[in-house]
């Protein structure tokens, strides 16, 4: 799972068919604190009704995502699954 935030909308006007009518949000990873760490960037379907600007949890492994929707031959390998309402980091620092 990563922590991201979702940072746009990817509109395509080509695309599998599995997309059709589907959402795909860009989103990049942040650290507990919420900023991002500007090294990783994932392209997600959208299971939560996410929008631009909010903290979510990405599963980012195919096999998970593809049991999540129930389709083990879907053409998927991230999924935003959570909309994150807030990061509790204790005193040491751990999330």
């Amino acid at each position: 799972m990563i922590l991201g935030r979702v940072l746009g909308t990817v509109v395509s006007t080509v695309q599998h068919p599995y997309y059709g009518g589907r959402t795909q949000l860009l989103v990049g990873a942040v650290l507990p604190d919420g900023t991002l760490d500007g090294t990783r960037y994932i392209l997600a379907l959208d299971m939560v009704g996410a929008g631009v600007g909010e903290t979510v949890l990405v599963e980012d492994e195919g096999n998970s995502a593809r049991q999540i929707l129930a389709d083990p031959k879907a053409p998927v390998r991230s999924l935003i699954v959570a909309i994150v309402d807030e990061v509790q980091v204790n005193a040491s620092g751990e999330a």
